[in-house]
């Protein structure tokens, strides 16, 4: 029997923390991936595409802090999204948190980035593992 192949979701580990850059499949599939990885929490940083009601009924809560591709995000949703960090690995090491936007290539990768600074990491190395778990992230020109 033939199977479409889907990407897996990208896992970026470091000390107590772990995230997950789900791919954008169906909604069903996309909610199998986070309960797969104990995801609890999503951040969904792109526009909002789907009814997020599914998700909250599997125990998954889904936060909306969307930005535009390519731009920064918002000083606003970078002091939430810190929060939810140390919040979150503090009340729970080793837990996963989702990050959701369209490719997984730039917003996504942002956010992990700037939690991994914060947790300790040179940001040339949160940079370049970063790079090795999602091929096309942070592509230079």
């Amino acid at each position: 029997m033939a199977r479409m192949n889907h990407p897996a979701p990208v896992e970026v580990t470091y000390k107590n923390m772990r995230f997950l850059n789900p791919t954008n499949a169906t909604l069903n599939k996309f909610i199998e991936e986070l309960k797969k990885y104990g995801v609890t929490t999503t951040a969904r940083i792109c526009e909002a595409t789907y009814d997020t009601t599914l998700a909250e009924k599997e125990g998954i809560h889904v936060l909306d802090w969307p930005f535009h591709d390519g731009a920064p995000p918002f000083n606003q949703t970078v002091d939430d999204w810190l929060s939810l960090v140390t919040i979150n690995f503090h009340e729970d090491p080793g837990c996963c948190i989702a990050v959701h936007c369209v490719a997984g290539l730039g917003r996504g990768p942002v956010l992990v980035a700037l939690a991994l600074i914060e947790g300790g990491m040179k940001y040339e190395d949160a940079v370049q593992l970063i790079r090795q778990k999602q091929r096309g992230a942070f592509n230079s020109k």
